[in-house]
């Protein structure tokens, strides 16, 4: 790669970007901060306003508690580094992600980012990062809307070459896909599918013809009704009920904003469409999109990246899933959100490879040392270099596990029910798929 002139002194950006802790229950970790010498700065983005907004609902909480984890300062050997979390509202818009993922490099000096909020945030600041040669990890979207869509030519993988300085950690779409068909092979139906695919990073990789959901579903025998891109945050979708009406689609699938799978569904029910089975991924992440469904949302489905039932454990702190969830809630008064538990990995990553970098002052030694991940966190284990992923992505892509489930309403609430865990078992299941009422 040809380095990128900035105008400024990288090796002074990144002067005392050193850190390092040792991972084990009850132990302490920190030294007095009255021995700090230096300071780590760690710049994180996220959608914190806009449509995405519900992906950073928890952030305030995660950084919170990883600031009190880190107060006294975190030690590296025998010295104590203080570190300090600069922090940037993406406003979901992914030409804001890259201003304020340049302004973090060129004005607050940090030597690390991370992100982790679907591709609209997540490629903006990773291709940022990767032409200013500093160190990036990122997480909340399928590894190929990161790894493929960042390419010079995604379309020709002849042409694909891995990144130097950002890395990034999910599952794919193979896996989503098998969440859902797994998931819908549970019930009856026609097997005819109506697809929800907008006109952005997700909607794109999903509805490709090569790796995304049409071919795989010709494959098992379902037949997939796609009636094209339309814009993320549009009030009419009397096109796509129609073709799905005429289709006779009995299931619903699709990769939709919070905002407008709630018009979509709000028209479904008003024409008098209603499918046996719907299963939408990010918009039926969180609880306050199925909430606003009211009774119309029991037993609408969605992948499941993260729950409090998850049997994991917080490399920083030892904290299991279950605690952490419980944190959010009393701090709170909310109901825990998926992106809790992966905004936490994304710190728990970040300081295990200034832990393990040979030299965590030079940008260099800090990506090499993110690329050797292999790491047990609160969202499941992290390795880099993984024969899990496709030889050309293994450097710069980790995967963690992913199941599916169900919104139940249970008195006035909803609560999510994995219903299929045939990719990752050691994760357990509450209930059997059921049709929509």
């Amino acid at each position: 790669m040809t380095r990128i002139k900035t105008g400024y002194d990288r090796r002074r950006i990144l002067q005392g970007m050193a850190g390092g802790v040792a991972a084990a229950g009850g132990m302490t970790l920190f030294g007095p901060a009255v021995h700090a010498a230096k300071t780590i700065k760690i710049g994180y983005v996220s959608p914190k306003s806009g449509p995405l907004a519900a992906f950073a609902e928890a952030d305030d909480f995660v950084l919170g508690e990883f600031r009190k984890a880190v107060k006294d300062g975190l030690k590296l050997g025998s010295q104590v580094y203080q570190v300090e979390i600069i922090t940037k509202d993406s406003q979901s818009n992914p030409n804001r992600a890259a201003e304020v993922t340049k302004e973090l490099i060129t004005r607050d000096n940090v030597g690390l980012v991370l992100v982790g909020a679907t591709p609209e945030t997540n490629n903006p600041v990773s291709t940022q990062c990767e032409l200013e040669q500093i160190p990036c990890i990122s997480s909340v979207a399928p590894w190929q809307t990161n790894f493929i869509a960042r390419q010079a030519n995604p379309g020709d993988p002849k042409s694909w070459k891995p990144f130097d300085y950002t890395f990034h950690y999910f599952w794919g779409l193979e896996d989503v896909i098998g969440v859902f068909t797994g998931m819908w092979n549970q019930v009856a139906t026609n097997k005819s599918v109506g697809a929800l695919f907008p006109n952005d990073g997700d909607g794109n990789a999903w509805g490709d013809k090569v790796v995304g959901f049409p071919p795989v579903l010709a494959k098992q025998g379902f037949t997939l009704t796609d009636p094209g891109r339309f814009q993320n945050l549009t009030d009419d979708f009397s096109a796509q009920i129609s073709a799905f009406r005429g289709a006779n689609a009995e299931i619903v699938t699709g990769v939709v904003i919070p905002p407008d799978f709630t018009t979509f569904w709000n028209q479904s029910q008003q024409k008098g469409y209603k499918p046996k089975v719907v299963s939408v991924a990010k918009a039926l992440l969180f609880p306050t999109t199925v909430q606003a469904l009211g009774k119309s949302g029991h037993n609408i489905s969605t992948e499941v990246w993260w729950t409090p039932s998850h049997p994991y454990k917080s490399s920083l702190t030892g904290i299991s899933a279950a605690d952490l969830a419980k944190g959010y809630e009393q701090a709170s008064g909310k109901q825990w959100t998926q992106p809790i538990g992966f905004v936490h990995s994304l710190f728990e990553v970040a300081v295990d490879s200034l832990k393990r970098a040979q030299d965590p002052s030079d940008g260099a030694a800090l990506a090499k040392a993110i690329g050797a991940t292999k790491l047990d966190t609160v969202v499941g284990p992290i390795a880099f270099g993984s024969d899990k992923v496709p030889p050309f992505a293994a450097k710069n892509i980790a995967k963690t596990p992913l199941v599916g489930g169900q919104w139940r309403l249970e008195g006035d609430k909803y609560k999510i029910v994995v219903t299929e865990n045939g990719q990752a078992p050691q994760i357990p299941v509450g209930g059997k798929m059921q049709l929509l009422s």
